[in-house]
């Protein structure tokens, strides 16, 4: 149970560096479009009909698209800004 918990933590952090990202002027062009894809799949209508499976997605799938899409960045996107 403690490893979903920092693997839910994670998928947090990965968001704000992502939202980040996002405002950033020198975001990479596929940025756009491969965060909205994200949102589209956690808002997926299958989420609500299929209750399990939904749960399921939500907590596994889209933390791990989370992490592959941070990790994508490049590095001055991905370091901490001072």
């Amino acid at each position: 149970m403690r490893r979903l918990f920092i693997f839910w933590r994670q998928g947090g952090r990965d968001l704000k560096l992502l939202w980040r990202a996002l405002r950033h002027p020198d975001r990479p062009a596929w940025l756009l479009p491969a965060a909205v894809l994200l949102a589209f799949f956690a808002l997926d209508p299958a989420n609500f009909a299929l209750p399990l499976l939904g749960g399921i997605d939500d907590l596994v799938i889209l933390p791990l698209a989370l992490r592959a899409l941070s990790r994508a960045l490049p590095r001055h996107l991905r370091e901490p800004t001072s």
